[in-house]
């Protein structure tokens, strides 16, 4: 149904995320992210938006990744056709993905990055996600090696059904976060990179730096 990638960028201190599914917008369903706290994408058969927010708010009140996921995920009776996967602001990684979700399925713990899906063409997609994001140059930007993953587990196979929408998401404390959305396309991943790269230079990137941020809260 659904592939996401969550990963934390050391060098800028951003988290990112971002996702492409056979449904309609993914952005909206899957990926939370704030600067300072981490990145969550929750999805599956079942989808609960619930443990989206939930474990943003739990890692906001000091909660590491793995703690914020066993919160959730314990107490849930519906926790077989959930998936979720928690990014903390230290780098710490968690992820369920239950058994009654569709095949193929899956997910990948990496150094400061997370790789899950569901309802996949194969087995393959994954490791090909992993795979385009770590293997772009970790000098290059950030938001381009999210998208990489993306495209890399399009290539792959993707979701079973096709792909229908694609959206990003970075935030870090000295930028505005970035929240970018597809939400029904024919090449949602392709559309989205051309809104990237219209938001990644000017004039939006030089309006973008004059707004305020968590590190300068009064800037104008």
């Amino acid at each position: 149904m659904t592939y996401s990638v969550l990963g934390l960028d050391r060098a800028t201190s951003a988290i990112g995320c971002a996702a492409a599914t056979g449904n309609l917008a993914v952005g909206g369903w899957v990926l939370r992210a704030a600067a300072r706290v981490g990145a969550v994408a929750t999805q599956g058969y079942a989808v609960s938006t619930l443990w989206g927010d939930g474990a943003l708010a739990r890692m906001a009140d000091g909660e590491c990744a793995d703690e914020a996921l066993a919160k959730l995920t314990e107490p849930d009776p519906g926790r077989d056709f959930r998936q979720l996967t928690v990014l903390d602001a230290a780098g710490g990684t968690a992820a369920w993905t239950g058994t009654g979700n569709p095949d193929s399925k899956g997910h990948i713990l990496g150094e400061d990055l997370v790789v899950a899906g569901n309802w996949l063409a194969n087995n393959k997609v994954l490791a090909a996600v992993q795979a385009g994001y770590v293997g772009e140059p970790t000098t290059a930007d950030f938001g381009r090696r999210l998208l990489a993953g993306l495209d890399a587990g399009l290539a792959a196979g993707g979701d079973q059904r096709g792909t229908l929408s694609a959206a990003i998401r970075i935030v870090r404390p000295d930028l505005p976060p970035l929240d970018l959305r597809v939400d029904f396309d024919d090449e949602p991943v392709t559309r989205l990179r051309a809104l990237y790269e219209m938001a990644a230079n000017p004039p939006y990137s030089e309006w973008a730096r004059s707004v305020p941020t968590l590190d300068d809260p009064y800037r104008c």
